[in-house]
């Protein structure tokens, strides 16, 4: 018994000196976060959701009823438009099925007068689509501010996704 009190002591002390000796400047790295506007009924984007949380997102899910306000206050163009809207703290959009890897990349090094991403429509097999093996391939569009947009990724496999 006193052998078990001396190394809680030892324990405690060590946590104390390893504390003692951290750089107190350094902040601890936020997960990144977004909000997703979607709808109560629809399943795919709570799919959509899940996989955003299981690669390290932050996902606070807002069911809305005019998902066409909330794309009009983001400037998503119809032509880009899916069934969910997911907006970065940094103010990034990202429209649809975007699969979270290809998010995470796009915040790590944001293109220059880029406004965010978009998968429009509901591809078979996107995140959030997912139906057995089925898959149809689709591209990941780049929407800038000067409302222009670019192809950032094309998606040819499922196994691209992750």
């Amino acid at each position: 018994m006193y052998r078990t009190f001396l190394a809680a002591i030892a324990i405690v002390f060590t946590s104390l000196a390893l504390s003692a000796c951290a750089d107190p400047t350094e902040v601890p790295a936020q997960s990144p976060s977004l909000t997703t506007y979607k709808s109560a009924t629809c399943g795919c984007c709570k799919l959509w959701v899940d996989h955003a949380q299981k690669t390290g997102f932050d996902v606070v899910a807002k069911d809305v009823d005019d998902l066409n306000s909330i794309k009009k206050q983001y400037g998503i163009e119809p032509r880009y438009q899916s069934c969910h809207t997911s907006v970065s703290r940094e103010g990034y959009v990202f429209e649809g099925h975007v699969p979270a890897k290809l998010v995470h990349s796009f915040l790590k090094n944001p293109p220059k007068g880029a406004m965010g991403l978009a998968v429009p429509g509901m591809p078979l097999g996107s995140p959030g689509m997912e139906v057995g093996d089925r898959f149809t391939p689709y591209q990941v569009m780049q929407l800038n501010k000067d409302g222009s947009s670019v192809v950032y990724a094309e998606v040819n496999s499922a196994g691209e996704q992750f």
